[in-house]
């Protein structure tokens, strides 16, 4: 390798020179690829909880099922974070990404194949099972855009990389919403000479239409990412792993010894429970919520905020976030999370108090309460889950403790499935002192509890802020990775 592009260490594990020339441009292009890959994935993913009204009320499903389905697939994704993160640092990140991308596309095909079919009794545990698939070969994502970005970013680089990864996500996150709202209403493109449109479509083309722009996707990842930056041609030396290199191959079993036993890795991955939940139980009603509350459906302006604010405020403060815990903090994670799980938890409150009367101002209230929920929680999303993991686990290691880490993310998303789901049953029936009757045409129509929904977030507000308060207490004046 010529002399010219290597990267050289001071004693104090600092770099002596900038990066080589032509390093900051490869690194952008692989970057860009790697990102817009893992978006795609958030196409496949977050394409369920928009079109939730609707596919409740088609499908006569009732809230406690549709949050079964969530719930499934939550949990295949949380066991899939902790093998797949093992995985990935034998089989490499473009290998990893490539086995996930590939099998998302076909089964969210097979998800709005199973959604029009006529399979009665069947379709919840056909529909449950096909999601539940999706969410084990999704968790091959996070581990491998983790792995190869490991290993082209020092560690006071990534922080700032984690709001970029966080930006890259929403990319998905905005565009599921949006592609279903234009099913929903349908639009015009106009083309100069002449205008296509397209008219209203059925909310189950949702799953057909983001699989074709998976494939375009993983296809250009696979000509222009290259796993580590020995593979372009250049080398950069870790301060936190001089002398080694991250193309040496480790044992999957000293792996999971070295991550697992590290007690800041469980402590991190415990914070990121509560931030699970909080997102997932966001994600997955916010649609309702609007439909079900103040009777903004997606051609309504609530909804056009909400499937908007949602992903942008969810950039910034990933951005944000992640540029104040490298440049203010040293690289320092958990001051910066544990301000961010406080103010998440006042949100809440403030959210809790709006009256929900169908007032006028009542659902732009609401919408910036979520708003602000969901950008603080994205936040310690992406300085927990991406820049965390990728300091506790270096270059070597960091798709396992990226998998332990987000695993629990998932687990804590469980609960905002099917509990939420039962929760939102029992406070209708106790509110209208009449049950519900599986499948039929009331259990779709079952209304959610603000105040069960907002409620149910507080408490992972407040052990967020303890268990990263800890940390920030417990090594203060300590250069502690992960913390």
């Amino acid at each position: 390798m010529p002399s010219g592009r290597s990267t050289t260490l001071a004693t104090g594990g600092e770099p002596t020179s900038a990066h080589p020339p032509g390093f900051r441009l490869r690194r952008g292009r692989n970057w860009f690829f790697l990102g817009l890959t893992y978006a795609s994935y958030y196409l496949c993913r977050y394409n369920l909880g928009p079109v939730a009204p609707e596919l409740m009320r088609d499908l006569g499903l009732k809230p406690s099922e549709y949050g079964l389905i969530r719930t499934f697939r939550d949990g295949a994704y949380a066991i899939g974070q902790m093998v797949n993160g093992l995985f990935t640092d034998r089989l490499g990140g473009k290998k990893a990404m490539t086995i996930g991308a590939v099998a998302t596309i076909l089964l969210n095909l097979a998800f709005g194949w199973a959604a029009w079919s006529n399979l009665g009794p069947l379709l919840l545990s056909v529909l449950v099972s096909i999601r539940m698939a999706d969410g084990y070969f999704q968790a091959f994502g996070a581990p491998g855009f983790i792995k190869i970005n490991t290993a082209w970013f020092r560690r006071k680089e990534r922080g700032a990389f984690a709001g970029i990864f966080g930006a890259m996500i929403n990319l998905g996150a905005a565009g599921a919403p949006q592609l279903a709202k234009l099913l929903a209403t349908g639009f015009v493109i106009p083309l100069g000479v002449f205008t296509l449109a397209c008219p209203q479509l059925d909310w189950r083309y949702v799953f057909m239409i983001p699989p074709i722009f998976v494939a375009v996707v993983i296809l250009l990842m696979n000509i222009f990412v290259k796993n580590t930056p020995e593979e372009a041609g250049f080398r950069v030396e870790h301060d936190e792993e001089q002398g080694e290199t991250s193309t040496e191959r480790v044992r999957l079993r000293d792996v999971w010894r070295k991550i697992a036993s590290n007690r800041i890795v469980w402590i991190v991955a415990a914070a990121y429970f509560c931030t699970g939940f909080v997102r997932s139980a966001i994600e997955g009603w916010w649609a309702k919520y609007l439909e079900d509350i103040w009777n903004a459906g997606k051609a309504s302006g609530p909804y056009d905020a909400l499937s908007w604010g949602l992903p942008i405020t969810a950039t910034l403060g990933s951005l944000c976030s992640g540029l104040v815990s490298d440049r203010f903090f040293g690289g320092r994670r958990a001051p910066v999370a544990a301000t961010l799980y406080f103010s998440q938890l006042c949100f809440t409150l403030i959210a809790l108090a709006i009256p929900h009367d169908g007032s006028v101002q009542g659902p732009w209230l609401a919408v910036i309460a979520v708003i602000g929920i969901a950008m603080l929680c994205n936040s310690t999303h992406s300085i927990l889950g991406t820049a965390a993991a990728m300091d506790l686990g270096g270059t070597k290691m960091a798709g396992c403790a990226s998998g332990i880490i987000d695993s629990f993310q998932y687990y804590g998303g469980m609960f905002s499935g099917f509990g939420l789901g039962v929760l939102f049953e029992a406070t209708y029936r106790s509110a209208a002192s009449q049950p519900t009757t599986t499948g039929s045409a009331e259990a779709g129509h079952i209304p959610i509890d603000p105040t069960v929904w907002f409620g149910s977030m507080v408490p992972f507000g407040i052990m967020g802020t303890v268990l990263m308060g800890y940390l920030w207490l417990r090594h203060h004046g300590t250069d502690t990775r992960g913390t």
